[in-house]
């Protein structure tokens, strides 16, 4: 197959309408545009979400609310959550492969929620000061 060989199937480019051919025609005269307005003439045009000088929709709503789009590669976890993995130290790696947070996490934040009793070592995960308080009370550590 060529680029210069390439053609549109059969039925896929329609002929443009041609209007303005007399009242024999059905878009004779007008072209199908009605009479006079700003519609009708050429170059008549408004920007979306006009209405006519009405205030528009999108202000007269409220701006409510916010999204940040790194959330999304942000997760949170619970002290509970990670008592019972096997693993000697617990990174974000660990914490994907046994689907505690999404895959396309890139930083985990540990909560002080519910409570520990092994020593754990983390490794590369946020710890809330309560968090880290209950970890190293329960003779584990926490690296940055």
């Amino acid at each position: 197959m060529y680029l210069n060989t390439i053609q549109a199937s059969y039925g896929a480019r329609k002929k443009a309408k041609r209007v303005g051919r007399g009242i024999g025609c059905t878009d004779g005269k007008t072209c199908g545009r009605g009479h006079k307005g700003q519609k009708a003439r050429s170059g008549g045009f408004h920007k979306v979400g006009f209405e006519g000088g009405q205030m528009p929709l999108q202000r007269r709503l409220p701006k409510v609310g916010f999204t940040s789009r790194m959330s999304k590669f942000s997760a949170e976890i619970r002290l509970h959550e990670i008592a019972n993995l096997e693993a000697d130290v617990i990174d974000l790696q660990v914490l994907i492969d046994n689907n505690i947070v999404p895959v396309f996490s890139k930083k985990v934040k540990l909560i002080r929620s519910g409570s520990i009793s092994k020593a754990i070592k983390l490794k590369g995960i946020f710890v809330t000061a309560g968090a880290r308080e209950l970890i190293e009370a329960a003779g584990g550590n926490v690296e940055a």
